[in-house]
This record gives C-alpha cells, structure tokens and sequence, in this order.
C-alpha cells in the first residue's frame, strides 16, 4: 500500500474533518494541565503562563514562516536528484500564507491542524523545563521548533519529503508511516526536552553528593488527572483528522481510530498501574497518569491501520516501558525530567513509530521487512539529526541569553521571582525547601 497525496474531500467528509481538528486544542488544554500539576506550587501560575505563551508564539511562528517551510504533499518544494532518484527536502511554499485558500481544502484544514499540532509538540519541553526555566527562554527556544525544527521534520514526513518517498524510491513498504504525530509531533517535542534538560541541568537539591534522587511530587495530582482525560478528547481528533490529511485514510475508519486510540490509553494506564503496585505496593498516581499520555502517544502512529487487539498490544508496551524509562533516566543517567515529558513522549513515540511495522496492517501487505527499514530510517533521523539540530540551537541561544533561572529565583519560584505573585497566596508554598547539596 503506498500512500497518496489526499484529494478533494467530500463536503460530509471535510465538515468530519474540521470538527475533529476543532478537538485538538483540548490536547493542549490537557498537556498544560499536567504540566503545571507535575511541577511545584510555586511555579504553577508561571507554568500555566508558559503554556499560553508557547501556544501563542508558536501559532505565529508556524503561519509566518513554518507553513512554508513544510508545505503539502503535492505542493512546490527543492528536490534533489541522487542515484537517478528524486528526493523532495524542503518545501518552496510562501511564507505569510501566501495564495492559500481558506476554505474547506485540503491544505486549508491541513495549515489548521498544524498550527495546534506545532503547539502541542512547543508544550511538551516545559515539563522536562518546570521549576527553572525562565518564560524568555521558552519563548525563543518556541521560534525556533516552530519556525525550523518542526516544520523541516514535518516536511519530510507529511509534506511529500524524502522519508514519506521510501516507498516509492526504495520499495521500503509505504515509506515512513506517522499517521497521527507520534514522531512528528511527539518525538520532536521530546528530544527537544531532552535538549532542554541537559542545557538547563537539574533543579537544585535534585541531586546530592553521594545520596539518590530526592523526590520532587507533583503538587497537584488533580490537575494532573483532569489534563489527561482532557488529554484523550483532543488525541481522538488528532488522530483522527492526523490519519485523513496525512495518509488518505477514509473518513469511515475514524471509529477504529477512536477505538484503537482508547485501547491504547487505557491498556498503557493499567499496566503502569500494575507495575507501580508491584513496585512500591501501592500504584503511584503520577506515574499513572504517565502511562495514560504514553498510550495515547504510541497510538497516534499506526491507530488507522491496526486491529483493536494491536492497539491494545500497543498500548500495554508503552505502560510498561515509560514507568521503567522515567526510574533510569532520572536515577541512572542524572536527568532531572520534572513530568517525564522525555520518556512520555520520545520513548513512548518511537514505540509506537515501530509499532507501525510490527502490528499494523501495513507491515502486513508491504512487507514487515520493507516497513521495518522505512520506519528505521525515521527513528534514526530523529536520534541522529533532529536530536542534535535541536539541542545545538538551544544550546547556542544559551550562549547568547541564559534560559536558567538563578538559584535564588528557584528558591523563591518562578511566580514570584518572573511574574511577581503567586498562583496560591493564600497558602504556603515553600514547604519543599532545597535540600542541601
């Protein structure tokens, strides 16, 4: 099965569509909630703020000038010719939206996707960042995802680039398969966590000389818990319109998308429920909500093409993975992921771009093998040059202007310290201070 570029839809099938993108901003409404749940009380107003500035300033970004950089499958783009093969690199499209129809066009509905689907990807570095990272940091290190990063990857993924070409120029089964976003979107947003991580280095007291990890809780697991059924809502439409635009899926299947999609969160919130229990003898709420994100995260590559018994398989890998990578990568590997984001969503998305390949039904009528390769050579792009794209460019707005917050304005919290007043006046927030180093 090779994967065509999308033809005029029906009028049935574009008001479908544009009701379930009009579904995707409660994903962003959900991830900002568990955000600022999973950080501390002293900074979860200038969380929250973060959130609707990153949203922002990506939406502009990706109109001003990502659109053009990631265009459509169809549209003009630079190609390059190697081994007598055509291969389609960036898109030529005009920036400010130039000579688009805003109507109920493919491209139309595709450029409102993206705007919330850039968002959503902005979202996820503020959870590995809470606590230390100032709001002008995030908003640069959001220019540059929004305006570079992102739409480059998108490009070669839903815009007719090279890695969707794998089928056609290699045989590779339907090239590099990413229905709903879990690289595109997921991945993306993750390793650029990652970056943040690593740059912004651990919050104070994380870490002491010689003693493990300090717990830091999530200061309101509610908030937590409420973002991730807001969460699913908007992963159903993001799936769904995802798996239209992007890969010509017929609009009927929008129900075993739905389907498959909740299987996913669901089996993924189980099973890290049942992991924590066994571990700690009782589950951990966090962890479990975790879980929840993680599945909804591995579902949105292959929900379109999958029995509900892979989604559920799916869903089940991931729930076990995520509580196991987030133990490693805070107490073995030193990185201080506030909400997980890095394992949520780069270990999670990777998962579920092989899962294409191993569960779907494309791995079945191409090949496994030929699948297996096209979705290889997405996960290796994605480690071994968006990984370190995005890691040296915020590495080099670091060098010019610096994205951590000072000691002092940790201790004291990102509201008062960035913001002036806090989310809780009411309440004492400092009941956490630093532990010494």
């Amino acid at each position: 099965m090779i994967i065509q570029p999308l033809t005029a839809l029906s009028d049935t099938s574009a008001v479908l569509c544009t009701l379930l993108v009009f579904m995707v901003p409660m994903a962003c409404a959900g991830l900002a909630l568990v955000n600022t749940g999973l950080g501390r009380s002293r900074s979860s107003a200038h969380a929250m703020l973060s959130s609707l500035c990153v949203l922002s300033i990506a939406s502009i970004v990706y109109v001003v000038l990502g659109f053009s950089v990631q265009g459509m499958s169809g549209s003009p783009a630079h190609a390059l010719v190697m081994g007598g093969k055509v291969w389609n690199w960036i898109a030529a499209e005009p920036v400010f939206l130039r000579g688009l129809r805003f109507d109920f066009s493919p491209a139309s509905l595709t450029l409102l996707l993206q705007i919330f689907s850039v968002g959503l990807a902005a979202l996820i570095p503020l959870s590995s960042g809470a606590d230390r990272w100032r709001l002008g940091g995030a908003c640069v290190s959001t220019v540059l995802l929004a305006g570079w990063t992102y739409p480059l990857f998108a490009h070669w993924v839903w815009g007719g680039g090279w890695l969707a070409q794998l089928g056609v120029n290699y045989g590779l089964g339907s090239g590099f398969v990413d229905g709903g976003g879990s690289g595109t979107i997921q991945v993306v947003g993750g390793l650029t966590a990652l970056s943040i991580t690593w740059i912004l280095r651990p919050r104070s007291g994380k870490y002491s000389r010689g003693g493990p990890a300090a717990a830091i809780p999530a200061h309101n697991i509610v908030l937590v818990l409420l973002g991730c059924l807001f969460a699913w809502l908007g992963w159903l439409g993001l799936n769904c319109a995802g798996a239209i635009l992007f890969s010509n899926v017929d609009p009927s299947r929008v129900i075993l998308i739905a389907v498959n999609t909740t299987l996913s969160a669901a089996t993924s919130g189980l099973m890290a429920t049942a992991v924590t229990r066994i571990r700690f003898r009782r589950p951990d709420a966090s962890l479990v909500a975790n879980g929840w994100m993680a599945g909804l995260v591995a579902s949105s590559a292959g929900a379109a093409f999958m029995k509900p018994a892979a989604g559920i398989l799916v869903g089940a890998v991931a729930g076990i993975l995520v509580p196991f990578a987030i133990d490693v990568l805070e107490t073995r590997l030193g990185v201080d992921d506030a909400g997980g984001a890095v394992s949520v969503h780069s270990i999670a998305g990777l998962w579920g771009l092989c899962s294409v390949a191993a569960l779907s039904d494309l791995g079945t009528q191409s090949g496994s093998h030929g699948q297996w390769l096209a979705q290889l050579v997405g996960v290796a792009t994605l480690l071994g040059f968006v990984l370190p794209l995005t890691y040296g460019l915020n590495w080099l707005v670091n060098t010019v202007y610096r994205q951590r917050v000072d000691v002092e304005g940790e201790w004291r919290g990102m509201d008062l310290h960035e913001l002036g007043s806090g989310a809780y006046p009411e309440f004492v927030v400092h009941s956490d201070d630093f532990i010494q180093s």
